[in-house]
């Protein structure tokens, strides 16, 4: 019990902090590009003094044997943020959120292609509805070439999330953390 309320705390408090994203990309003028640089160098040095305060190493040679795995599923992080920030420059926060959280259908999309998964008639049914659901509520913002460019960038740093969830799933020896700073390190190399 004492578990499952720290993780609901965590949860809560992880959507919180995403939440604060937002009143960032809008006021504060710098490109994109940089803005993703700076969030993936602030968490790279978070995750890494985190390893470094619990004295955990990296599986280097784990990390050798999947490290094209990594530095592109780190290389599509960084992008997804940028074209996401992008996104709430061009539209309202709720759409290019929408936009953004079409991800996971993409990937379910994609997974009879990648994994020889059947789709069932449940999951092509959340698909229609999911894409249609998406197509009525960016359709009604009617907010012209401003909201329609936001929509843009927001689906494809969906496609870009998605890439990454899908790269996550063949990395198999290198545990969550570990993945994660080498991620982010390979976010920062990406040129802003």
């Amino acid at each position: 019990m004492k578990r499952e309320n720290t993780a609901k705390r965590l949860m809560v408090a992880s959507m919180l902090i995403f939440g604060t994203l937002t009143p960032f990309v809008r006021n504060i003028d710098i490109r994109s590009g940089e803005l993703a640089l700076y969030r993936a160098g602030l968490a790279a040095f978070l995750v890494g003094g985190f390893l470094l305060v619990t004295k955990q190493k990296l599986p280097i040679s784990h990390i050798k044997k999947e490290l094209l795995l990594l530095l592109l599923s780190g290389a599509s992080m960084g992008v997804n943020w940028i074209f996401l920030f992008e996104a709430y420059k061009y539209t309202s926060v709720s759409v290019a959120t929408l936009s953004y959280y079409f991800a996971p259908v993409l990937v379910m999309v994609a997974c009879p292609l990648l994994f020889k998964e059947k789709l069932s008639p449940k999951q092509i049914l959340c698909f229609v509805m999911s894409t249609m659901g998406l197509v009525l509520i960016t359709g009604a913002t009617g907010g012209g070439k401003q909201d329609l460019l936001g929509i843009v960038f927001g689906l494809t740093a969906a496609i870009f999330y998605a890439v990454v969830m899908l790269l996550n799933n063949f990395i198999k020896r290198v545990p969550g953390l570990h993945r994660t700073i080498v991620q982010l390190l390979s976010a920062i190399v990406l040129p802003p």
